[in-house]
């Protein structure tokens, strides 16, 4: 039997309270939604589209969430690295393509680890921020 708890990996009922915590930010901001949350290895492990929600952001919404885990940081830190002249700049034209622009958080575990992500699309790149640190902020509640 493992003695893990919730915390230290990404599970199901970890991504699921993620999701519930995002979409309840989403509605008090009155926006819709897409919201991916990966695993350590950035594979999807949730995933929810509010009604409404724009179509051309699923993809957008996943792709923020494996960048997040793919760098282990919020993808805006990662845009901001990546403006013409910047350390990593077309960095977003790897991994078959990255986004770099807020939405995307890592979640760490109780320990620091890395063990997943979320990402965010649908909104204002603010909006999506915060929803995503809604949800992420909902991991080790």
């Amino acid at each position: 039997m493992s003695t893990q708890t919730l915390t230290e990996h990404m599970t199901l009922e970890a991504a699921e309270r993620m999701l519930d915590a995002a979409i309840h930010k989403s509605e008090s901001l009155g926006v819709a939604m897409n919201i991916a949350i990966v695993d350590a290895g950035a594979n999807l492990t949730a995933f929810r589209r509010m009604d409404g929600a724009w179509l051309g952001s699923i993809d957008i919404a996943c792709r923020k969430a494996r960048t997040a885990r793919y760098f282990d940081m919020p993808t805006g830190a990662i845009g901001e690295l990546s403006q013409p002249g910047g350390p990593l700049y077309n960095i977003e034209h790897s991994n078959d393509g990255l986004i770099s622009f807020p939405g995307g958080l890592p979640i760490h575990n109780e320990d620091g680890q890395v063990v997943g992500a979320i990402g965010v699309s649908g909104s204002t790149v603010e909006n999506d921020h915060d929803v995503a640190a809604a949800g992420q902020s909902a991991f080790c509640n």
